[in-house]
Formats: structure tokens, sequence, C-alpha cells
């Protein structure tokens, strides 16, 4: 589902580089769950935006659901990333102006395709149909990354990423979102990536992977 080969990523500061990422490889079947842990500023970050053809690697060639990234015109990485690619951030990004239920509907409605209904239910399974339509300024932390998390499966994406996605939440919040994470990707049959500096989250993954001075290796 997910295969990195060879990918160097390197930024400037000032005049000094800075390698991110070292010749990382990396294979991730379909409907895996994968956690990525590391120190702060190790590239974990960086390495899902790769994944998720929001940012280009150095050198290496990146395969998703059997796409090659690297090979996509402009208009076909977005269409790639709207299709393929559903995001949860730890941030949560929701679109202020929106409701919960237009939050959700949002990639449909850029996609030209019906919304309201699959959104609705979408909303029903992470436990917010009566919220519908709120506007995130009145959500809790965890009802705005469960709207989150509905959005960003909302285009039944065979790839989820998540980039710290309880790390705004306390500690009994996070732990309900991360299993309504699980619980919705395995039920669509998903493959699954999480950055977390949790420890509690990555025990619940099928494989963890640790980035470090700029290599992978997966965490026996």
């Amino acid at each position: 589902m997910i295969h990195l080969k060879n990918i160097s990523k390197s930024f400037f500061l000032g005049t000094e580089k800075i390698d991110i990422l070292k010749n990382v490889d990396l294979i991730i079947e379909k409907g895996e769950k994968v956690a990525i842990v590391g120190p702060s500023g190790s590239g974990k970050t960086t390495l899902l935006s790769l994944i998720a053809g929001l940012d280009t690697p150095d050198q290496g060639e990146i395969s998703v659901s059997g796409i090659r990234v690297g090979s996509l015109s402009d208009r076909d990485l977005a269409r790639f990333r709207s299709e393929t690619i559903g995001v949860v951030f730890q941030s949560f990004e929701l679109v202020m102006p929106f409701t919960a239920l237009e939050n959700v509907m949002a990639p449909l409605d850029i996609a030209g395709k019906s919304s309201r209904e699959a959104s609705e239910k979408l909303l029903a399974s992470v436990g917010l149909v009566s919220r519908r339509d709120a506007l995130p300024g009145t959500l809790s932390g965890g009802e705005k990354q469960r709207v989150a998390i509905a959005r960003a499966l909302v285009m039944n994406p065979p790839v989820v990423l998540a980039d710290e996605p309880t790390g705004s939440l306390d500690r009994i919040t996070g732990g309900k979102v991360i299993d309504l994470l699980l619980a919705q990707v395995t039920k669509s049959g998903a493959t699954l990536v999480v950055i977390t500096h949790d420890m509690s989250i990555s025990e619940k993954m099928d494989r963890v992977f640790e980035l470090s001075n700029g290599t992978l290796h997966e965490v026996s």
C-alpha cells in the first residue's frame, strides 16, 4: 500500500545543510496500522508530508496504493490527495465559518460528489450527529477531532495519515479519540499511519517505527 524507497530530504538553515531523512526505506501493507515515533524535529511530519504528496523528496521514490507520487502532474496530484489520502491534524484544521456537517461535507463538495447523506452517516458513526449544525468554536477539543476524523474518512480513502491526532487533547479524551480512529479505519479497511509521542497509542498499532538521526527502523 505504501512503499518508500531510498528517500532523502534536506533543508538549509542559512548556509548549513540539515539532512532530515537519509535513504529511508519503508513498506506498509494494506490495512496495517503503523505508528512512527521519534524526538521532536526528527522529520516525522516531513515524512508524512512526503507520503501525502504535500512535499517532494530530494531523492528516492514513493508509491501509495500503486501510484508513483512523484510522476503525477499537479492536477493528478490534487486528485490523488483528494481520493487516496485522508489526513487528521493535531490542530484539527476545521473551517471556522462551517458547521460540523459542512466541514465533513467539504471534501465531497470539492470533488463534486453527493455529500450530505454520507457526511451525516459518518458524523453519526463518531457520535456527533446531534452536533451537526454546531460551529467549531462551540465544540470541545474531542468533538473537533471527531469531526476531523469524519472529514478524513468521508472520501473513503485507502490511506489515512494522522499527525499527533491527540496532541491537543487531555489523556482521557485522547484515548477515546484514538480508539474511535482505530475503529473507523478498521471498519473501512484503510491503512493508517500515525505520528505520536504517546507510547500508549503506539502500543495499539500493528507495527512501530522510530525515526532518529534521519534514519527509520522498526521497533521490536
